[in-house]
């Protein structure tokens, strides 16, 4: 079950970034940086997810 969040995590902070990139070349910034920390914050959790813990 968690191999399957952390694959839509990555999928979708993926997407985000590049809707982030189309959408700051059609000159909205504040929606692109919006979407940018969005996808930031989702790969922060994957890498919290996957520290190995003793």
């Amino acid at each position: 079950m968690s191999d399957t969040v952390i694959s839509v995590l990555m999928l979708t902070g993926v997407v985000l970034t590049g809707g982030a990139a189309y959408v700051f070349r059609n000159g909205d910034k504040r929606r692109a940086l919006l979407m940018l920390v969005a996808a930031l914050v989702m790969f922060a959790n994957v890498a919290v997810w996957l520290v190995p813990v003793k």
